[in-house]
């Protein structure tokens, strides 16, 4: 099916589907095309999106949402759940983070543009199509092959409806670690463009890697469950991780502490350890072990990500940080 002829309306009350929509003409004829698993309940109720594979090389979020939509029968749901497990098909394919057709990353270009390259036209559908008839949001990410994270659930940080939705549901959620963002939100995200549309949303981080964490994909199946119970779309209690810390930052990982030069990133710190302005977060190393330039924390506070992968041009990003939540923020 063309993703311009979808309709939600046209789903049926009390089945469930995994379907294909088209979205358009790829090199030889055939199509790129967008998965998607609906389940629609018997009763009336919330409709939840959950979106995974915005970027190609993250796999937790991509194993996560078949088996959520294994396990959600339409007779005991409320409501409608909407997943996309594979969003960004062509960095799919590449095993990489943004789509090498255009060069674009899908998780800047939100809106998108239906008369743009195929990285904006598939932002364009899934904001026309999906986004726009949800209530609520969760896009699973990890910090793919190249970044670490913690395992986390980040959020709208803000006093108004939307926040409180956000941050009630976050909690709900159980991970870890729990990451909320003040607005105004960094443009071009999933999160961003639904929080144009008035729509409370989610969205996950995770350590990445070049394979697929099982204790990572439990965490997002749990936490995307527990969200539906939080909703009211499904009955039970919540399985939760514990959570270790509760933080507060404007999550742009555009604008990260870079790598000053080429080289190999020898890293000195940890995940979640708590630097100071100034701090040796490292050194990058020329072939034969020599320092060529520190690295060095911009700030105080934990760090959230990480470069995971040694080797480095200059400009790559080394590391972000951010602060603990305090309450009277």
């Amino acid at each position: 099916m063309r993703i311009r002829d979808f309709e939600i309306d046209q789903l049926r009350r009390g089945e469930k589907q995994s379907i294909w929509l088209d979205i358009a003409a790829r090199a030889g004829g055939s199509d790129w095309r967008l998965p998607l698993q609906t389940v629609i309940g018997a009763e009336a109720g919330p409709t939840l999106l959950v979106l995974a594979g915005v970027h190609g090389d993250e796999y937790e979020g991509i194993a996560a949402i078949p088996q959520v939509y294994r396990a959600i029968k339409p007779q005991d749901l409320r409501g409608c759940l909407l997943m996309a497990p594979v969003c960004n098909m062509p960095a799919y394919e590449a095993l990489q983070r943004a789509s090498p057709i255009d060069g674009l990353n899908l998780a800047r270009v939100f809106p998108g543009d239906v008369d743009g390259s195929i990285t904006r036209q598939i932002a364009f559908w899934l904001t026309r199509k999906l986004l726009s008839r949800a209530d609520f949001l969760i896009d699973l990410h990890t910090g793919g092959i190249a970044y670490e994270m913690p395992t986390l659930i980040g959020y709208l940080h803000d006093g108004g409806e939307l926040g409180q939705a956000s941050q009630a549901a976050a909690a709900a959620f159980g991970a870890p670690v729990m990451w909320g963002h003040p607005l105004p939100l960094p443009p071009g995200r999933s999160i961003s463009a639904a929080t144009t549309l008035g729509i409370p949303s989610l969205y996950t981080e995770a350590p990445g890697g070049a394979g697929c964490d099982p204790d990572v994909v439990a965490c997002f199946c749990d936490g995307v469950t527990n969200v539906m119970k939080h909703l009211g779309m499904i009955r039970g209690g919540l399985r939760q991780r514990r959570l270790t810390h509760h933080l507060l930052g404007d999550g742009n990982l555009d604008t990260v502490i870079d790598a000053p030069g080429d080289g190999f990133f020898q890293r000195e710190v940890s995940l979640l350890e708590n630097v100071k302005r100034g701090q040796r977060l490292g050194a990058i190393l020329d072939p034969t072990g020599a320092e060529m330039a520190p690295v060095e924390a911009d700030q105080a506070g934990l760090i959230i990500m990480l470069r995971g992968i040694p080797p480095v041009k200059v400009g790559d990003g080394i590391a972000h940080i951010t602060q603990p939540y305090h309450s009277g923020l």
